[in-house]
């Protein structure tokens, strides 16, 4: 089956290269949101190599207990024989107390673990495999792997005819997403995804009693992707009563890679604690398909979009993400921190060209950065590129395809 759809289906390299990471001792983890290719990627690690796969999340298998899984490491045995080094464990979250068993295989093998939640590492596991496992975070396609699978390469510099069609392909992906399934099956693949999110990730793990007001929570957030909440003013849009609750279904959404939340930037921690909060879907298909054709959807899926980026490029680099509101109310999308220091400033416009970018958009990224003392200032535009001095500040502007590409 693996070699099947290895061999037979449009699959592309990913970005994330995990090659390094697979060594006996260590336990792989490759975690994200669910159906964005982690099994897929996890099989190209093991291409050519002799490997066992089991899929939990196979309906047959949702009532499997831990004692269950040494039958699993049988049957790996009858099938593939007794020198089997190598094995991919997909979505065994689902099997309760799997934690001992991934503990103890991967003493003489090597294993990959995928997983749809974020809190898979967390208690007994982490503690048995402190420094025998590696974690990583894999999201729908970049920009880069889209066009990758567009078959569209990009190099040098681009002719007016070139650069409009990647502008036109950069459309394509705000609109539609990075979920590889959308490119197969279009609509009903994003539809199908979200609702076995919600289903499967959040309602039934957690044993939501409150389901439809659920499932206005989720749609309230993401498609107001990019947007400032606080949970009192969600407590406000479903009617509910307990605080409590909605905090802890904003934690699930989180917890099921389908939105996360930054904070904003404050070197007062009380402030950033009672501060309003924002939040981002993990794919701008998501956005467009539950949100509303308005005049600044675009916007909001640009904003998504570098967010999204932001957060892939963190996951790998380390650095952390806030947004930045001054006392007279001016903002910046991003503020980037790296170490102890605010490394860059970040502003997203959906402008075209210089005259459209507003003032108030230049003036917010000036303010703040003299309140935080940067001086890397980026405006990310939909197409407008150049770089110019205000007063003692410099600002590069950047079209958002090339900043995806990291052709800065």
């Amino acid at each position: 089956m693996i070699r099947q759809k290895l061999g037979n289906e449009h699959i592309i390299t990913r970005d994330l290269d995990l090659r390094k990471y697979l060594s006996s001792n260590i336990a792989l983890f490759i975690l994200g949101v669910r159906r964005c290719g982690k099994s897929t990627l996890a099989m190209q690690l093991f291409n050519g190599l002799k490997h066992g796969y089991i899929n939990f999340d196979d309906e047959r298998l949702l009532n499997m207990r831990a004692e269950d899984l040494n039958t699993v490491l049988l049957a790996f045995y009858e099938l593939y024989g007794s020198d089997l080094d190598n094995i991919i464990l997909d979505e065994v979250q689902n099997v309760e107390g799997w934690e001992l068993f991934v503990s103890r295989l991967r003493e003489t093998k090597r294993v990959i673990v995928t997983g749809s939640n974020s809190k898979m590492l967390s208690g007994e596991l982490a503690t048995r495999l402190t420094g025998r496992h590696i974690d990583a975070t894999l999201f729908p396609f970049s920009f880069s792997e889209f066009l990758k699978y567009k078959n569209v390469e990009i190099s040098g510099v681009l002719t007016t005819q070139e650069r409009a069609t990647v502008n036109r392909l950069l459309l394509e992906y705000l609109q539609n997403g990075g979920f590889p399934e959308f490119f197969k099956y279009g609509r009903a693949a994003l539809e199908s995804i979200y609702n076995d999110i919600i289903t499967r990730d959040i309602i039934q793990r957690h044993r939501i009693k409150q389901v439809e007001a659920l499932r206005q929570l989720a749609r309230f957030i993401v498609s107001n992707s990019s947007q400032e909440f606080t949970y009192s003013s969600l407590r406000n849009v479903l009617q509910m009563k307990n605080l409590i609750t909605v905090t802890n279904w904003v934690k699930y959404l989180q917890e099921a890679y389908l939105v996360f939340v930054i904070e904003k930037f404050s070197y007062k921690l009380k402030e950033v604690a009672i501060a309003p909060k924002k939040a981002y879907a993990i794919d701008t298909g998501l956005v467009s398909m539950l949100g509303f054709n308005t005049d600044n959807l675009l916007s909001r899926l640009m904003e998504t979009s570098v967010a999204i980026e932001l957060k892939r490029r963190a996951s790998q680099n380390g650095f952390e993400i806030y947004y930045w509101k001054g006392r007279s109310q001016r903002k910046v999308d991003f503020v980037i921190k790296t170490g102890n220091r605010v490394s860059q400033l970040i502003q997203v416009t959906r402008a075209a060209s210089r005259e459209e970018i507003k003032s108030r958009e230049i003036e917010n990224l000036i303010e703040a950065s003299k309140e935080l003392k940067c001086n890397d200032l980026l405006v990310i535009t939909l197409d407008y590129e150049g770089r110019e001095k205000i007063k003692e500040s410099s600002i590069a502007y950047v079209p958002l395809w090339k900043w995806l590409l990291k052709r800065q």
